[in-house]
């Protein structure tokens, strides 16, 4: 795989590879751009079928990280990194803390945090060889597990996508389809569910199927079958690239708006086929920063509300994504790229010591 033509297509700034054969680490950083500040973003560890799936990967959830930064308002760059490996048989502690050393080597250019794959408890260990890392439990200083306050940045999406589309962004008696009931999920699932909101989901663990059921009433439906439920919304909330040119053309929802990164396999291609098909879609580096909320709260040292409160703004900057690309007669993919880059193209303007800072 060419790899400079590839991290020049995404414009990365550095691409970092990772190997310590003793302990078995095969990763990748990716430092995407870092206008508005250091690059954070998740450490996903996850066994790719080959290294040039893990090189793309990377490459493109760095970049959609500085993109959910800046239309968030935070002051932070965009940057991943993945592990290559299966994590339930590769990860061990030497492996973690040597993967904190690499990014220790970075000098905070990169600031590490969980993802798929990756738990609060493997950033303890990581923070054991290095300081730019968050995400870590309450009892080394931080700020414990994201996923609630993605989950509920999420839901607010929800709401602003079922208002664009439905007039009103009352969930009660609607239907969401939740493709995938991991940590983010799970949460997403029992914030609709105490709005009144019908739920029906899929995913790999059937232990979580189970307590999704049991707790929340949810259908559960095949892996494949998701695709064709008969439901309002459409949330995936596991991998990336689902929404293609096979899945588009089965969805019945009217609102796609879930927590999984790249959800479209081509971002213009398919970002058109949803509009063409009369389905809104809620950008999903826009809809999901509420896990960069919430990482960036702990490094500014602010409570878990203040960034539970800020995420509740993600109903709003989708608001007016969704009249932009009205507005423009484009996507809403698209619009969000503009908000996204004039934030960016702004700050750069800015002398070094204007800018504001961690």
């Amino acid at each position: 795989m060419p790899v400079f033509s590839h991290a020049e297509n995404y414009n990365h700034e550095q691409v970092v590879f990772c190997r310590k054969d003793e302990v078995g680490l095969k990763a990748i950083i990716a430092i995407h751009d870092t206008t508005l500040g250091p690059a954070l973003g998740g450490c996903r560890f996850y066994d790719y079928a080959s290294e040039a799936d893990a090189l793309r990967d990377v490459l493109r959830l760095s970049r959609g990280m500085t993109y959910k930064a800046a239309c968030a308002g935070l002051n932070l760059g965009g940057g991943k990194a993945v592990i290559i490996g299966n994590p339930r048989q590769a990860k061990s502690e030497g492996l973690l803390r040597a993967f904190g050393q690499f990014v220790d080597s970075l000098g905070g250019r990169y600031i590490t945090a969980e993802d798929s794959g990756t738990s609060v408890a493997d950033m303890d260990l990581i923070r054991q060889e290095s300081s730019h890392v968050c995400g870590v439990s309450k009892f080394a200083g931080g700020s414990g597990d994201p996923s609630p306050v993605t989950a509920w940045g999420v839901f607010h999406g929800v709401r602003a996508a079922v208002d664009e589309v439905y007039g009103s962004p009352d969930l009660a008696g609607r239907r969401v389809a939740v493709q995938g009931v991991g940590n983010v999920g799970m949460h997403l699932v029992r914030y609709l569910h105490e709005v009144g909101a019908q739920t029906v989901i899929t995913d790999v663990d059937s232990d979580r199927l189970k307590q999704c059921s049991e707790e929340y009433g949810s259908e559960v439906v095949s892996l494949d079958a998701i695709y064709d439920a008969d439901v309002d919304v459409f949330a995936p909330c596991a991998m990336g690239a689902i929404l293609n040119t096979n899945t588009i053309p089965r969805l019945k929802a009217k609102v796609v708006a879930g927590g999984a990164n790249n959800q479209l396999d081509d971002l213009t291609v398919h970002g058109q086929m949803l509009q063409d098909r009369g389905i809104l879609y809620a950008p999903d580096y826009v809809i999901n920063a509420g896990g960069l909320i919430n990482v960036y709260a702990e490094l500014k040292h602010m409570p878990r509300e203040k960034a539970l409160r800020d995420a509740e703004s993600i109903f709003h900057t989708l608001k007016r994504i969704f009249s932009l690309a009205k507005e423009r007669g484009i996507t809403e993919a698209q619009a969000s790229n503009l908000v996204a880059e004039e934030r960016i193209r702004t700050i750069s303007t800015l002398s070094s010591f204007q800018r504001g800072g961690l």
